[in-house]
């Protein structure tokens, strides 16, 4: 009796490839190669970080928001708060953040769940200016337009010291931004992740063939909550500052162009747009201090008229051309080798 195979399809299949491990060893070998702009490097990383979480919810599960950054925001205080108090730790600063996040977008992802298309984006919106708003009149507890003071991040495991050149902060902000990017990886190549395409695609559908709907994006928008809320702790730790531009609209506005540059819904294009958006960024302010927003809009209407899926889905499309040439040419021949 032949037995039976419990192999995943290869749309499934989760392990690694050699271009993603490849990928991954970029920012490992840029530790020795670019050292003097490893403190850039680290936020590259977390606004990577960031996007990535909104991309779990926009590129797979089609939930655009504009107002993420109130859980990028609520991390970044939480481990703030605790560093001003006393508590340093960076490992438990950021396992609070992602608990702080994640119990605020569950409890706002009800009222998410509830509308569709503009309604959806409306309360996204509504719930980020609601905390931004709420946090600018709490300056006792917040610090207000002055954000917090006297920050003092402690050691990792009691050995290594954050120190001015950013060596140890990069290095733990890799660390962390693998870790999260494995998990989100692996959910997206999973049944559920599968469940997640469905509701981009056709949420009704989705319901007539018994998928709890309300429910999945529930959890979808709890976990991307949770690793926006790690990116914002990471952020306040690294930075040893916490102000409210970190629950501001233009925080959530450009996790959105990342994922326009980068492509949505594939997962690695959150950091290559993150990368792209910040050397643009830097690029344009030094040739033009006052206009760089203007040249910034400009590359992404033409990256967003260009096709769809960013650089990555067109970087995809390149390298598919030749195959799609081969399967033709191959059917013309009557399917011969």
């Amino acid at each position: 009796m032949s037995q039976p195979n419990f192999a995943l399809p290869a749309s499934l299949d989760d392990r690694f490839r050699r271009a993603e491990l490849a990928f991954w060893s970029l920012p490992l070998v840029a530790m020795w190669v670019f050292p003097e702009h490893l403190v850039l490097g680290a936020q590259v990383l977390i606004a990577g970080l960031f996007a990535l979480s909104l991309d779990l919810v926009l590129g797979y599960a089609g939930v655009v928001s504009l107002g993420h950054a109130a859980f990028f925001g609520a991390g970044a205080y939480a481990a703030g708060l605790l560093s001003v108090h006393g508590w340093g730790e960076p490992l438990s600063g950021l396992l609070v953040a992602a608990v702080v996040s994640a119990v605020l977008g569950f409890c706002s992802s009800f009222l998410i769940v509830r509308g569709h298309g503009l309604t959806r984006l409306m309360v996204t919106l509504g719930v980020g200016l609601s905390l931004h708003e709420a946090a600018n009149q709490a300056s006792s507890v917040t610090g207000g337009t002055d954000g917090l003071a006297g920050m003092a991040t402690g050691s990792l495991f009691g050995s290594w010291s954050f120190d001015l050149m950013g060596r140890v902060a990069y290095g733990y902000c890799l660390v962390v931004c693998f870790a999260c990017f494995s998990i989100v990886r692996r959910l997206v190549h999973s049944p559920f992740g599968l469940s997640l395409r469905g509701l981009r695609e056709n949420e009704r559908r989705m319901h007539a063939l018994g998928v709890p709907v309300r429910w999945r994006l529930v959890q979808v928008y709890t976990l991307a909550a949770a690793i926006a809320g790690v990116a914002g702790a990471l952020a306040a730790q690294t930075t040893e500052y916490v102000g409210l531009e970190v629950l501001s609209f233009e925080r959530s506005a450009s996790a959105l162009v990342m994922l326009v540059l980068g492509g949505a819904g594939r997962l690695y294009g959150a950091f290559v747009g993150s990368l792209i958006f910040m050397l643009l960024q830097s690029v344009f302010a030094d040739l033009e201090p006052a206009y760089w927003q203007f040249w910034m809009g400009l590359t992404v209407v033409l990256v967003a008229l260009s096709g769809r899926g960013g650089l990555l889905g067109q970087l995809s499309a390149v390298l598919a051309r030749p195959g799609r040439a081969d399967t033709t040419a191959n059917a013309a021949r009557g399917g011969t080798s």
